[in-house]
C-alpha cells in the first residue's frame, strides 16, 4: 500500500520512536539520594536527543566529586534503556554548564533552602 503525500499518520518508525518528553518524564525516576530530588527537577539533565531507537542524554552532577555520580549515571541510562522502543541509551556527563541551584525547579528550590 503506498502512502499519500497528505496521509498524516505515522509510519512503524515514527510511531514506535520513543519521544523526548517521555525520556524525561521516565528520568524523573532517578532521584539523587543526597538531596531527595529526582535528576530532572534538580536541574541535572541538559539536554535529550532521541534518534531513532538511539537517545543520548547531556547531565550533569551537583559537583565533580559527587560520591553517588556513578549511580546517579549508571540509573539514567538504565531508566532510558528500559523505555520501550529505546534499543541504546548514552549519557554523557558534562560540567558546561556547570551545575547550580539556580537549576532547580523553583517548585522546590525554596523547599530544599535555595
Amino acid at each position: 500500500m503506498t502512502r499519500k503525500a497528505d496521509d498524516h499518520r505515522p509510519n512503524r518508525d515514527e510511531k514506535d520512536m520513543v519521544s523526548e518528553e517521555q525520556v524525561r518524564e521516565a528520568l524523573k525516576q532517578v532521584e539523587d539520594p543526597e538531596i531527595g530530588l529526582n535528576i530532572v527537577d534538580l536541574g541535572l539533565v541538559y539536554d535529550i536527543d532521541v534518534d531513532g531507537n538511539t537517545v543520548n542524554v547531556r547531565m550533569t552532577l551537583t559537583s565533580p566529586g559527587c560520591p553517588v555520580g556513578p549511580q546517579i549515571l549508571n540509573g539514567s541510562k538504565m531508566v532510558v534503556l528500559s523505555l520501550e522502543g529505546v534499543e541504546e541509551a548514552n549519557v554523557e556527563l558534562v560540567w558546561d554548564p556547570f551545575w547550580t541551584p539556580d537549576r532547580i525547579n523553583p517548585e522546590y528550590r525554596a523547599i530544599l533552602g535555595f
